[in-house]
């Protein structure tokens, strides 16, 4: 073997992943992030399905000669009190349920980034004013929370994701800070100062960029909290308004015949447990990947 053979094998075989490559080598090693990965996609593809085959008539559209019909070939998941088919109805409800997942957290991540991030850099009388606002905001109960603001600005899917996604935003701004605090005073936060960089350009290109794990990992944790706050606000009549089927709305349309239709709370309870469990099993994989004291 030639020299330059040895040498292009030993550099392969001790050869850095990306950091990127190297998180995704560890996910699809880990087999419960690869479950919630798998699950999640799942449900999307069915969103995705819901959006092209699935009609707003469709669920809508009664049927009094079907009503609360059991689980069959025809209708899997059984009809409801106006003979509607419950498995396209919780189908099309898992576009409600995602858009607040993803939307809500991505509502509350930009803000709470925002405030975590100008607070922890800067320090002094701008950290203590944020931070204090963000001890108002976490000390009120998630649901309560929602229902004040949806009870102000409206019911609809728009006010439900600014609901779900206020309370999201103390702990981001939380976990923003603490993440800028641990590297604003690294070397090349200084060396960006040295050379002139403005203080917001140093934020959002050296010390952000270097905080973005842990944010991350709770975004995805964050998901399946944001999904269960939707589905009691939607339980309690603050969401989605009907007849359109969210799922938490669906489980309270349906608490009223558990003993005569016990399948009309049950699928849509199996899917906001699906949906939180998947998120939860990906935002620990992410944590595992992420982590560098778990790196080598």
């Amino acid at each position: 073997m030639s020299g330059k053979q040895s040498e292009g094998l030993i550099s392969r075989q001790y050869k850095r992943n990306s950091p990127f490559l190297e998180s995704w080598r560890r996910i699809r090693t880990n087999p419960g992030a690869v479950f919630g990965l798998c699950l999640l996609t799942l449900i999307i593809l069915m969103m995705v399905y819901s959006f092209f085959f699935i009609s707003y008539e469709q669920v809508t559209a009664l049927d009094a000669g079907n009503r609360f019909q059991p689980p069959s070939s025809a209708h899997p998941f059984g009809t409801d009190d106006m003979g509607r088919d419950l498995f396209l109805r919780t189908l099309y409800g898992s576009r409600y349920s995602l858009a607040v997942a993803f939307g809500a957290v991505g509502f509350g991540l930009v803000i709470g980034v925002f405030m975590g991030a100008i607070g922890g850099y800067f320090g002094g009388m701008v950290e203590e004013v944020i931070m204090r606002v963000n001890d108002v905001i976490a000390s009120i109960p998630a649901l309560l929370l929602g229902m004040v603001i949806v009870s102000v600005i409206g019911p609809g899917l728009k006010n439900l994701l600014v609901a779900v996604g206020f309370s999201c935003i103390a702990g981001f701004t939380r976990m923003t800070r603490a993440a800028v605090l641990t590297v604003k005073g690294n070397e090349y936060v200084e060396s960006s100062r040295a050379i002139g960089m403005s203080q917001f350009r140093i934020i959002f290109s050296q010390v952000l960029p270097n905080s973005i794990s842990p944010l991350i990992v709770s975004a995805t944790s964050r998901m399946a909290t944001s999904v269960l706050s939707a589905a009691g606000l939607s339980f309690l009549g603050f969401g989605v308004p009907v007849p359109l089927p969210e799922w938490g709305a669906l489980i309270s349309g349906g608490r009223a015949y558990m003993k005569l239709a016990p399948h009309l709370t049950l699928f849509p309870g199996l899917f906001i447990m699906a949906m939180t469990f998947a998120c939860a099993l990906l935002g620990d994989g992410l944590r595992d990947a992420l982590d560098p004291r778990l790196k080598t």
